[in-house]
């Protein structure tokens, strides 16, 4: 027998499940008005959307960021989706915030760890995602996390929302790294440096870049016995453009990074940054 569905028993499912009325009232006749099943339907159809857009590029969102009132921890955490319109959505925007009260909250390693997580209503984190999706139609996924510890952390999320960095320090000895802390987290934003210093720098881009200066120089006509000598040059030059404390301030190019910390506080010194962007 056929169950009557109506107007009511729509609008309840679509109380629970925020999911669209059309879906519901399909969801509840294929499910014979059993509320539970017609939930467990919407959700099977956001896994579906979540499996049909997979290799979709997730190139819009927000960067969420967080650090403690001791400074000495911060989260970072990249929620993506497919286009802007999405990241501007109002469930889409608490989602992320429930995310990172999580985070904030439990202090979890991974991106598995953090979504295994639970919301504040309850939802596991992952789930939450997928029954966001079936609703929104769209992939949307936690892109990166990042969760750092250290004397100092300070933070800096960029004006349009889609870019963060975390910065750790040493050597601060009481002094308040706020300005200056700001100062290089802006830096990294905006240089984007791949290591902290030379030593930092993965031992595989060093040869490329060796390699590298080695064929420039012999296209150039240098001779044989130049070669490794003139591509360290290079190489040096690399490091000045692609290692932090190396580069030149860009508030003041007369200086390195390592010398505006050292002038700033003598020791001072950053130990690891993190720098979350979507794009």
């Amino acid at each position: 027998m056929e169950v009557t569905i109506s107007a009511s028993d729509v609008n309840k499912l679509r109380q629970m499940t925020g999911a669209g009325m059309m879906d519901c009232k399909k969801a509840l006749t294929e499910a014979n008005g059993d509320f539970e099943k017609a939930i467990d339907l919407l959700r099977k159809k956001g896994q579906k959307v979540s499996m049909s857009r997979a290799g979709n590029k997730t190139s819009e969102g927000i960067v969420l960021i967080h650090t403690d009132e001791k400074k000495t921890n911060g989260k970072l955490i990249a929620f993506a989706c497919e286009t802007e319109p999405v990241s501007k959505v109002e469930e889409f925007r608490k989602l992320g915030q429930e995310i990172l009260s999580a985070a904030v909250k439990h202090n979890p390693s991974t991106i598995e760890e953090l979504s295994a997580l639970k919301t504040s209503d309850g939802k596991i984190i992952s789930e939450a995602i997928i029954d966001l999706t079936g609703k929104i139609g769209e992939k949307i996924i936690i892109q990166n996390y990042e969760n750092v510890s250290g004397e100092v952390v300070i933070s800096y999320l960029h004006s349009n929302g889609k870019l963060g960095v975390l910065v750790v320090f040493k050597g601060a000895n009481g002094k308040d790294l706020s300005e200056i802390g700001k100062d290089i987290a802006m830096q990294i934003a905006a240089m984007k440096p791949i290591a902290v210093d030379k030593d930092d720098v993965d031992p595989a881009i060093i040869q490329r870049e060796i390699e590298i200066g080695k064929e420039q120089a012999k296209a150039e006509g240098k001779p044989d016995n130049m070669l490794e000598k003139i591509a360290l040059g290079k190489l040096n030059k690399f490091y000045k453009e692609n290692t932090l404390l190396n580069q030149e301030f860009i508030k003041d190019n007369t200086k390195t990074i390592a010398q505006i910390l050292d002038e700033f506080q003598k020791g001072l010194t950053v130990t690891s940054f993190k720098r979350i962007a979507i794009s």
